[in-house]
């Protein structure tokens, strides 16, 4: 069993900066890939960025691409989403999730782990 808990959230103003973090806890940290999520009120949830298992590979959606970066610490067993010149489309609650393998993933079904969220606001 996995559990994971994002902190990082919070109110910025358009062009800011934030960083998320995830802890993780239960199942050995290494032997799963993770990504973030997030979701706009009204839309569905929606692919951000994914890592695999030692951090060696990563992906990310075409909208954060340049802007976000994704990375996670095994010895701290805790994923990280930096995110630089935030859009108020950007605004969403986060999540993390982690997969059942070792290869990162961009679809949503592919993920069997999931935090709570936090919510990220992006002011004009």
């Amino acid at each position: 069993q996995v559990q994971l808990l994002e902190s990082g959230g919070g109110l910025v103003q358009t062009g800011g900066s934030l960083r998320l973090s995830c802890a993780a806890s239960g199942r050995t940290f290494s032997s799963y890939a993770m990504g973030w999520f997030r979701q706009a009120p009204g839309r569905e949830r929606e692919f951000v960025a994914t890592i695999n298992w030692n951090g060696g590979s990563t992906y990310f959606a075409d909208s954060v691409k340049g802007r976000f970066t994704i990375s996670r610490d095994n010895t701290r067993n805790t994923l990280y989403l930096q995110m630089n010149f935030l859009k108020p489309e950007d605004t969403a609650v986060y999540y993390c999730a982690g997969t059942n393998g070792l290869d990162p993933s961009s679809h949503l079904d592919e993920y069997f782990h999931w935090g709570q969220g936090t919510q990220v606001t992006v002011s004009s």
